[in-house]
């Protein structure tokens, strides 16, 4: 018999791929399901978005290789979009790599810095991601606690008891998820300083500025930031491009470098028509935001109604694709809680304990859905 790798003993199938199958089950067998537990754009990228790689297909150069940095004018693209938004200057050609979505520049990050036997911190609670790259790089998971009553930010008298001598990295990521906290340039300067005198790579995964946010940040706005960090982009729910998987990391060229080496070894560049289509995306201006959000208002006005029905008390400050929730009093599990909904009302809500034991009590609603089927949810009870 051929076994598999030791790593693999170290991860789980990821929750939403096998919790979908159940889902996906109920539906074939005609239950009227409603999901509400993935954060996958349900809406279309712009008209001007898909023009342009209908147009590119069309090109003599479509269907080659393409660069492993991607084309310059989408360096270039990333680059002003950084620097019209979040007021960061970034050189094109040596501080921006384009990726294939942030969640594969989670494992070129990792591979491209930790060691066996290193340790990472990452958010309780957080993006299994993180804990799932840790341990397949042969890593150590070191978790921070954050809690609704810090506005789920970092305890940093608690961090700083830590014995911090193996940590090598650091994850997180404001707006953040699955809470929706906002964070700010406060925050980002202490975790910079905390950062610096601890040698550690800080690391933020930023894909949710943008939506319900009306003051989108950038670590790398924090000055000395770029010395010890990088930011994990993605235009999958800014732009409704979450299947056409394009992302980026930004920071200084030696760190850039240092996860290019991996990228290069692991795939290609992206194809070529996404990559025309991404520079068209990232040209957007204000109105664009302001379309998006106005759908995800009335959704979310929507959702909080349900969550309210449900018992619930929703965390009113959070921002993003996502509204979280505390479970009614005296409910002691979340996964038992959703369960019940999915199979007597046929609704699948995700529980907070997938994001790590400080989600327990919670659950999270993604603003993916239409707001006729919100509504049809809310008249289920």
């Amino acid at each position: 018999m051929i076994t598999t790798a030791n790593r693999l003993n170290t991860v789980e199938e990821y929750y939403f791929s096998s919790k979908l199958r159940e889902v996906r089950q109920l539906a074939s067998e005609g239950k009227p399901i409603i999901n509400m537990g993935i954060g996958s754009p349900d809406l279309a990228p712009s008209k001007a978005v898909l023009d342009a790689v209908a147009l590119a297909i069309q090109d003599e150069n479509a269907h080659g290789y393409q660069s492993y940095q991607g084309l310059p004018e989408l360096r270039s693209s990333m680059a002003n979009f950084y620097k019209n938004n979040f007021q960061v200057e970034l050189n094109p050609n040596t501080e921006i790599l384009p990726l294939m979505g942030s969640k594969e520049g989670i494992m070129h990050i990792s591979l491209a810095f930790l060691n066996e036997e290193d340790q990472v911190l990452i958010p309780n609670p957080g993006y299994p991601t993180y804990t799932s790259v840790t341990n397949l790089v042969g890593a150590e998971a070191v978790y921070y606690d954050l809690a609704e009553a810090n506005n789920w930010e970092p305890d940093f008298e608690a961090l700083e008891k830590l014995d911090l001598s193996k940590v090598k990295l650091m994850w997180i990521g404001y707006p953040h998820m699955p809470t929706g906290a906002r964070g700010s340039l406060d925050l980002f300067e202490k975790l910079v300083v905390f950062a610096k005198r601890n040698n550690i790579l800080l690391v933020n995964d930023n894909p949710y500025s943008f939506v319900l946010n009306d003051n989108p940040m950038s670590l790398l706005q924090v000055e000395g930031a770029k010395d010890v960090a990088l930011e994990l982009n993605s235009l999958s729910k800014t732009f409704n491009m979450a299947g056409w998987r394009v992302g980026m990391v930004s920071g200084n060229a030696e760190l850039i470098d240092a996860v290019l080496r991996v990228k290069s070894n692991m795939d290609s560049g992206m194809f070529f028509g996404i990559q025309k289509g991404a520079i068209e995306a990232l040209k957007s201006d204000q109105s664009w935001f302001d379309s998006m959000n106005e759908i995800y208002k009335r959704r979310r006005v929507l959702t909080e109604q349900l969550a309210e029905k449900l018992g619930c008390t929703v965390y009113a400050a959070g921002v993003g694709l996502f509204v979280w929730a505390k479970l009614p009093e005296g409910i002691e599990s979340a996964e038992k809680f959703i369960d019940q909904i999915l199979h007597e009302k046929y609704i699948f809500i995700a529980p907070g304990t997938i994001f790590g034991s400080n989600g327990e009590g919670y659950i999270r609603f993604a603003l993916c859905v239409k707001e006729e089927k919100v509504q049809e949810a809310i008249d289920r009870f």
